[in-house]
């Protein structure tokens, strides 16, 4: 029962170690990442539909991302939606796709970049760690069942699950602030 709550745990903090990496890759660092135009929706046709949903993305150099719309008809409103974002891209149209430079972050934009960055870390350590409260309820719920030696164990390997993923978290954070010191 008490494996059962643990493998559950995993489960959970496993995802909550994915959402902190997937948001990481949102981050616009000085490269071109197709992953960061992931949280852009676009309204067409009066449905808000995520932009990779419409468009396929390549990356012909390392600072340009380019954006080739299934419908050129959307292209005008692909490149409103990236204006609006607050990604701080200046899209180029030429009719038939948009290319989009990636300067380089100024000193001040990355400090923000890095202060984002430790909070979406902050925010999964914490997600991290209500898994584990969650858990250790469970655990303890099973008081009438299993021995105390047994509780005690699983409130053990609970607590090296939870700081085995706090410390994947914090290996992602620092991945990050390193790759957005990078010039």
């Amino acid at each position: 029962m008490i494996t059962e709550v643990l493998a559950e745990a995993r489960k959970k903090m496993e995802q909550a170690a994915e959402h902190v990496s997937s948001e990481f890759a949102t981050v616009r660092t000085g490269r071109a990442n197709p992953q960061i135009l992931h949280r852009i929706t676009i309204d067409y046709y009066g449905t808000s539909t995520p932009l990779q949903q419409l468009a396929s993305f390549s990356v012909p150099e390392p600072r340009l991302l380019v954006v080739q719309p299934f419908d050129k008809s959307s292209l005008v409103a692909i490149e409103k939606a990236i204006r609006a974002s607050d990604l701080g891209l200046n899209p180029s149209n030429d009719g038939n796709l948009i290319r989009l430079a990636f300067p380089a972050p100024t000193e001040e934009r990355r400090k923000e970049l890095t202060k984002m960055v430790r909070h979406m870390a902050e925010e999964g350590r914490v997600a991290v760690r209500n898994v584990r409260r969650h858990s250790k309820d469970d655990i303890e719920a099973l008081k009438h069942e299993v021995s105390d030696d047994e509780i005690r164990r699983g409130e053990k390997e609970l607590q090296e699950l939870t700081d085995q993923f706090v410390h994947r978290i914090d290996e992602l954070l620092v991945g990050k602030e390193h790759e957005l010191a990078e010039v």
